[in-house]
């Protein structure tokens, strides 16, 4: 006989009340399974904030809903019997108590999918996978959204993100004339002493045995957890939310593509971990930031930015996720094959712009998105690194990546990977980019003004040759018209300057020589 109706499965990116799964939940008939293992923990090598922060709010979660009255059936990972998988968890708990049915909501991942579909036959019983309804836009909706169109480009869907969820809107037009404010959202920044401080989260008793748990089965992954400041509970997260409006909002817009060496966040919103593993609701913090244009607290550039990262490219990028996978996992357009050099995971390289994103990434497990984009994404584009190599560092390094949201970023936008179907051009650029947009080339043994030739920087050399060697695939792009003009306009010997600077470079990179 069934000792529960539903067994309800709830994920480490799970932790929203309003899950689909617990919808009609019944504290007296059902049980809630929680599961910390070690297959979720190193399918690819996570960093060591990243697992210690998804279980501490796994475990602080649980205690929310017992606080409600459910039942939570929790296996830690250290605990004896702990089988390492969800599938082995799943059973086990199944095999306990005998459930009527169980009950998930779709995961954020294909491979675990795949694996939810054969859990039907594993337990010899019935499988409700319900969806994710956090997300403003349904599987079906965007499918049909994309059905027919030649490019997916995310603008397009933005505004019919808009138009659904009503922000900043005013009847079926955007607020003050305009869809998108970024032309004035490319500001350069200075270091400002008088930046309101970071609020972290002060380290609890569940946290700290988490991060003791993290240190001893994790010594060999990358990152530091002296660091660890992460809020693990709704309320927490939901603090940091109005500390972000209050303090930082205003200022967000105009300096958000801007890099600072002393100042790895500036006015970021630092809320994606919170979002994306379910403590804050997308639309609820976008409601927020609204208000705060309504009532003259931010200007429309922060709010628009702000909410169009949101609504529109983070629903956008699930969408194409979906829609795309297994395959586009694979995608693999300019037939790039290097390895990832060494210090991605240690930072030592000579080239500062690198070594202060990859060091912020050790100590933080994160960065932002013109960091991700313009240094880490930049370099591996033009310097021809494996597509699929990147998609799992970014994966591994970034707490708030899951492979939803971090595949297409990098895939389609960093890479090109996919052939454009995700951006319209590839973001390469040269080192004048980063000079201009941060602080970083100050001081750097490579010369940024140097074109070619020995200390020039390595960006400049790499972006001519990038687009040489990819010219049979490239040369056709009507957003590129102007850069490849101009390299037919170079006389031979200065083309043969930039390829034989790059090739010099790939090769010591190839060698593993300090670069």
């Amino acid at each position: 006989m069934p000792t529960c109706r539903h067994l309800i499965l709830l994920l480490g990116d799970q932790l929203s009340p309003t899950l689909s799964s617990l919808s009609g939940a019944d504290p007296a008939r059902d049980v809630i399974l929680m599961a910390e293992v070690m297959a979720e923990a190193t399918y690819v090598r996570h960093h060591k904030l990243k697992i210690a922060f998804i279980f501490s709010a796994m475990r602080h979660f649980a205690e929310e809903l017992r606080e409600q009255g459910f039942t939570v059936r929790y296996t830690r990972l250290d605990e004896a019997g702990n089988t390492g998988s969800l599938s082995g968890e799943l059973r086990r708990a199944a095999e306990a108590l005998r459930p009527e049915a169980v009950i998930v909501t779709e995961p954020g991942e294909w491979r675990v999918l795949d694996d939810m579909k054969t859990w039907r036959q594993l337990l010899a019983c019935p499988v409700e996978i319900r969806p994710d309804a956090r997300f403003l836009c349904s599987h079906r909706e965007f499918r049909a959204w994309a059905e027919g169109r030649r490019d997916l480009t995310m603008e397009f869907f933005y505004r019919e993100m808009r138009r659904k969820t009503r922000l900043l809107m005013e009847g079926d037009q955007p607020m003050r004339g305009r869809w998108n404010f970024d032309t004035e959202n490319r500001k350069p920044a200075a270091p400002d002493l008088l930046r309101p401080k970071r609020k972290n989260v002060t380290p609890d008793a569940i946290t700290r045995e988490v991060l003791a748990l993290v240190e001893d089965r994790f010594s060999d992954h990358i990152g530091r957890l002296d660091r660890f400041g992460f809020a693990v509970t709704r309320r927490q997260a939901e603090e940091l939310q109005d500390a972000f409006i209050a303090d930082h909002l205003a200022q967000f817009g105009e300096t958000q593509d801007a890099m600072l060496s002393s100042d790895p966040f500036l006015n970021h919103a630092l809320l994606s971990f919170y979002i994306n593993i379910g403590f804050l609701d997308p639309l609820a913090v976008c409601r927020a930031a609204e208000r705060a244009y309504l009532e003259g607290e931010a200007p429309i550039n922060a709010v628009e930015g702000f909410i169009r990262q949101i609504i529109g490219w983070r629903e956008y990028v699930r969408g194409v996720y979906w829609l795309k996978m297994p395959d586009y996992v694979t995608s693999n357009f300019f037939d790039a094959h290097r390895p990832l050099p060494d210090f991605f995971w240690t930072g030592e390289t000579d080239m500062t712009c690198l070594s202060t994103v990859i060091g912020e990434t050790i100590d933080h497990a994160y960065a932002h998105h013109i960091q991700r984009l313009m240094v880490t994404g930049n370099f591996a584009l033009m310097a021809g690194l494996h597509p699929h190599q990147v998609h799992e560092w970014y994966l591994e390094v970034y707490a708030d990546a899951y492979e939803w949201v971090e595949l297409p970023n990098v895939i389609g936008m960093s890479l090109f990977a996919d052939g454009g179907l995700l951006g319209t051009k590839p973001y390469a650029a040269s080192g004048n980019y980063i000079s201009k947009m941060s602080d970083y080339c100050s001081g750097c043994r490579y010369d940024v003004k140097k074109k070619t030739g020995e200390g020039a920087c390595p960006f400049n050399a790499l972006y001519w040759d990038f687009l040489d060697r990819n010219g049979d695939k490239l040369s056709g792009n009507r957003r590129l018209a102007q850069p490849y003009a101009t390299w037919r306009r170079m006389s031979e010997a200065q083309r043969q300057d930039y390829r034989a600077t790059a090739a010099r470079f790939l090769e010591k990179l190839d060698a593993g020589e300090r670069v």
